[in-house]
């Protein structure tokens, strides 16, 4: 009798535990989709400022660069891009993403008022949690701004301390080109993406941009325009 009990103690003990490990790896799954869900927001708002911050102020220093050959020239040129790339990309995503907001809070509205058979309680629950997946205008513009502000960085001091012309390109070259990479495995990584192929896309992408500005301006500077 006593050999049985004890059995059945250790049978009940191995389903309490393999129930714990179910409920362990159902809290994972589901901890790991709500990270995703959550970060997605600011991850699209970053990656698109930092690439956007990155290739417009290098391809505007390259192609004032290709007619103007002062640094000075160059470095204002880049600062004023910085100053309002940033400031576009925060209203822009600002406006967007409000807009998402009033379109979300109007279907909420109307799904509250197909619903009202619901106690109050699991009401105030579910508002609640509806609230928490809002899309935050103001978190998505400052992270935008930021992003596109950290981009443009890259090629405003790649040329701040270099007074040789020729020099100066190529070190704007380089260091773009190893930021656009960076970017794009950044990128990859947080989107669990694949890695060589999104930073071929965005590299490809960024020489492209520089090259056509720096060839129309070169072209149209030597026009005498």
């Amino acid at each position: 009798m006593a050999s049985d009990h004890s059995s059945l103690n250790q049978t009940k003990l191995c389903v309490h535990q393999n129930g714990d490990l179910e409920q362990q790896e159902t809290l994972e799954i589901e901890t790991d989709d709500f990270d995703y869900s959550k970060r997605s927001q600011w991850l699209r708002a970053a990656v698109l400022g930092a690439n956007d911050g990155l290739v417009s102020t290098a391809a505007l220093m390259m192609g004032v660069g290709a007619v103007k050959q002062d640094l000075k020239v160059m470095i204002l040129s880049g600062f004023a891009g910085l100053v309002a790339g940033a400031c576009s990309m925060a209203i822009g995503e600002f406006v967007s993403v409000y807009s998402q907001l009033d379109i979300e809070v109007a279907q909420l509205k109307r799904d509250k008022k197909r619903v009202s058979n619901g106690r109050e309680e699991d009401q105030e629950d579910d508002s609640e949690e509806e609230k928490e997946t809002l899309p935050n205008p103001l978190q998505a513009a400052a992270a935008s701004a930021l992003a596109f502000s950290v981009g443009a960085m890259v090629p405003l001091l790649a040329a701040s301390f270099i007074k040789d012309y020729k020099v100066r390109l190529g070190v704007v070259f380089v260091a773009v080109s190893f930021a656009l990479v960076a970017f794009g495995c950044m990128g990859a990584f947080l989107g669990k993406a694949p890695a060589l192929r999104s930073c071929v896309r965005v590299l490809v992408g960024g020489w492209l941009a520089m090259a056509i500005t720096f060839g129309l301006t070169k072209l149209i500077g030597s026009s005498g325009l």
